[in-house]
């Protein structure tokens, strides 16, 4: 790479092409609204519905996401078994898959007709397509890769000899697990955690054919924003935009700075 000032420039320049002139064009389409007109778009009762559906749906799926997911990392680096490379592989099924055929997949097998959907429904009467638990659902299908990847290869690069002198000294497998490995991997647990977040707050594709998209029950706000476009509403949409964006930013700095302070505990 050149210099530092050259590569500097050509960094900054990079980010503000990408990233900041687009919000910034975000912001500019917001401030042609007075603030009564602001309030109004962004405060409805149907668009706080939306809120609440898609900010609550991507937390739970994170978590799940972060238990599962954290999971699924160790059996793939910690045991050895047939098949390990295929189920590796599909790991990465939900990155290559188009959103809206893992959308069209994911209503065929839990419709009241799938083949999960119809054991649900018929024998424990849980209904998940078209419903906020089929968006959880989705939410959780596109945000596991994003937790495995990033635990593990922590999970490879940890030094077996701190596990093997735990037990040396008499810890059990529990306390190792807890006092060792654990926060070793809890801060890229956490990174995957908002990565998968960040990335469920704004999906769409997978989500609108299982959600049933039924306004105040199963109306996510990206798709409260498409229609606000094809309703010709730009500043409409562009305040929910804006009102996503910086919800969103709170809650990822907030995970980042949790993320920081388990560095600094584990002395990272």
């Amino acid at each position: 790479m050149p210099g530092f000032k050259l590569s500097l420039g050509f960094t900054i320049f990079y980010l503000s092409l990408i990233v900041l002139i687009p919000l910034s064009a975000v912001f500019l389409k917001t401030f042609t609204m007075t603030w009564e007109q602001f309030w109004t778009a962004v405060t409805s009762e149907r668009v706080m519905a939306s809120y609440r559906l898609t900010f609550g749906a991507s937390l739970i799926g994170a978590f799940i996401n972060a238990i599962f997911g954290f999971i699924v990392a160790w059996v793939l680096v910690r045991y050895q078994f047939p098949g390990k490379r295929i189920v590796d592989a599909l790991v990465d099924l939900p990155f290559a898959l188009p959103t809206a055929v893992a959308g069209i997949t994911l209503t065929a097998l839990y419709s009241s007709n799938g083949w999960f959907g119809s054991f649900l429904e018929g024998t424990l009467g849980l209904k998940v397509a078209f419903t906020p638990l089929g968006v959880v659902v989705a939410l959780t299908f596109i945000g596991l890769p994003f937790v495995v990847r990033t635990v593990q290869p922590v999970l490879e690069d940890a030094e077996r000899e701190l596990e093997e002198a735990a037990a040396s000294l008499g810890a059990s497998a529990f306390q190792t697990f807890v006092r060792v490995v654990f926060p070793t991997v809890l801060p890229s647990l956490m990174t995957g955690f908002a990565l998968a977040f960040a990335r469920a707050t704004g999906e769409y594709g997978s989500v609108i054919f299982i959600a049933g998209n039924m306004p105040m029950v199963s109306e996510i706000t990206p798709l409260f924003i498409i229609t606000k476009l094809e309703q010709y509403d730009y500043a409409g949409a562009t305040a929910i935009a804006v009102v996503m964006l910086l919800i969103s930013f709170v809650l990822l700095l907030s995970i980042n700075l949790l993320q920081a302070w388990a560095r600094g505990k584990s002395g990272k």
